[in-house]
């Protein structure tokens, strides 16, 4: 059912893990030749083979897990691990930012929009769980009646 709120919230989340494809991380003005990830001034998914794995399985988790509408116990599990994915992803990313810097770099970066897409990522995966949570409560509820 592509009407409920959750299925608009995993394809929300799915849209930002998978959008950055697209985005970088991070920039600098000028390409930092000592740094492996700002040899060509901008830090993305392309730069680490991890992430991409990471944040693809997680896009993929969440758009696969729309379509999971009647095992509401799998979906559930799906969109958790979406949302495991994103915040692994994102510390990941952080990290390997953080091992990569030089001190001539650290001065010259700039966040760029690809930084905050895992953070919509996780809240819409968060959202998403949780209205399938009250969706599986509710028809559990509904079985106690009959």
């Amino acid at each position: 059912m592509i009407q409920r709120i959750q299925s608009v919230f995993l394809f929300l989340a799915g849209g930002a893990s998978l959008g950055l494809f697209g985005l970088p991380f991070a920039k600098t003005p000028a390409p930092i030749a000592e740094s492996a990830i700002f040899s060509d001034a901008v830090y993305n998914l392309n730069d680490q083979v991890g992430l991409m794995a990471i944040f693809g399985l997680a896009g993929a988790a969440a758009l696969i897990s729309i379509f999971l509408f009647r095992n509401r116990k799998l979906q559930m599990r799906l969109s958790l691990s979406a949302l495991i994915l994103n915040i692994g992803g994102l510390a990941f990313a952080g990290l390997y930012l953080s091992e990569q810097l030089t001190e001539a770099g650290k001065n010259a970066i700039q966040d760029a929009a690809g930084m905050y897409l895992p953070l919509l990522a996780i809240f819409f995966c968060f959202l998403a769980y949780r209205f399938i949570g009250k969706d599986e409560k509710l028809v559990r509820s509904m079985d106690r009646l009959r």
